[in-house]
């Protein structure tokens, strides 16, 4: 099964998800939906929300509640990627202008909090308290995570027990909470939601390192992302952090001294990118990816074979292989 089965499979409850989005995006102000429109109808594959309806499916649930959790999903990984933006003073989210750099930085807050705020309404009108409890954790978890990776910005020191930790914040618990709440709303056991919760933890930590690494391989037209954009806005990431590791204490110190010269862009660019490929930094990133999906994988053997799990295991092994 390939990924383009697995979204086809739920085409129609995707369409009804975007419907969900659009009704609550929805406000008097108009610059709210403007800014939130701006983004979410950017060209997200709604990883997210596809993962919360198979994985409710998996637990036998198929009933209406699905479609605000999963504009949930959507809404607070949008916030996050509107507060990002203000961080990085990026210019370019998936291929077109920053919405930072079209309405300012001050709107992109704003609104960033107001997709978070909307997604505690749609979960009380759920109403459903484990689910409640669960993305009040991720969410502060999050903040923790970008509050931490802004502290790390531009350390060339950084270890990659710091970097798992930013990456688990920032990025796998969100995509873990979307898998748990499908359970959740199946009504699964402690055992299963806690199987789900796992394979999503796993799957999105294999995503934020494949994510990182792809940034010294992809194109830009095929990824949507600048060339050694996370060099450009001093985020260190696995196939750098192992490169430094290796390399030698001349080479180290010439990289840290590229890197904090923010005005030496392309010959930082250069030297990093050598020295990743002369030390098998995307390789090693790579392996540690596939390793996680492996053990993302294995958590699915609580479940019986049906096609909830087949289309799990189609987006693990997407993972590994997007663009590559």
């Amino acid at each position: 099964m390939q990924i383009q089965d697995v979204f086809a499979a739920y085409k129609d409850d995707l369409k009804k998800v975007d419907a969900t989005l659009d009704k609550e995006i929805f406000s008097d102000v108009r610059l709210i939906p403007e800014v939130a429109h701006h983004l979410i109808d950017s060209g997200g594959k709604r990883f997210r929300p596809l993962l919360l309806l198979i994985c409710a499916g998996l637990c036998g649930y198929r009933g209406d509640h699905r479609f605000p959790m999963a504009a949930v999903m959507e809404f607070i990984h949008t916030a996050t990627l509107l507060h990002d933006d203000v961080i990085d003073q990026a210019t370019i989210r998936r291929g077109k202008t920053s919405a930072n750099n079209i309405w300012g930085n001050a709107a992109s807050v704003l609104v960033g909090d107001f997709l978070y705020s909307k997604s505690f309404t749609l979960m009380t009108e759920v109403g459903n308290i484990a689910i409640l409890k669960l993305m009040s954790e991720i969410t502060n978890i999050m903040s923790e995570g970008e509050v931490f990776q802004l502290m790390k910005c531009g350390d060339v020191n950084l270890t990659e027990g710091e970097y798992f930790t930013i990456i688990e914040k920032k990025t796998a618990v969100l995509i873990s909470a979307a898998c748990a709440c499908g359970a959740i709303l199946g009504n699964a056991s402690v055992e299963k939601i806690d199987a789900l919760k796992k394979f999503g933890y796993k799957i999105g930590m294999a995503f934020q390192i494949t994510d990182d690494t792809l940034d010294y391989m992809a194109r830009e037209q095929e990824f949507g992302k600048s060339i050694g954009k996370d060099l450009e806005e001093g985020k260190m990431t696995l196939p750098l952090i192992f490169a430094l590791k290796q390399c030698s204490g001349e080479e180290r110190e010439k990289a840290g001294l590229l890197l904090a010269d923010k005005e030496n862009n392309t010959n930082t660019t250069e030297f990093i990118f050598s020295l990743i490929q002369k030390y098998k930094g995307v390789d090693y990133s790579l392996q540690i990816a596939a390793r996680y999906i492996s053990e993302a994988r294995s958590q699915l053997s609580i479940f019986s074979d049906c096609p909830e799990k087949d289309q799990l295991n189609a987006v693990a092994e997407y993972i590994l292989s997007r663009n590559m």
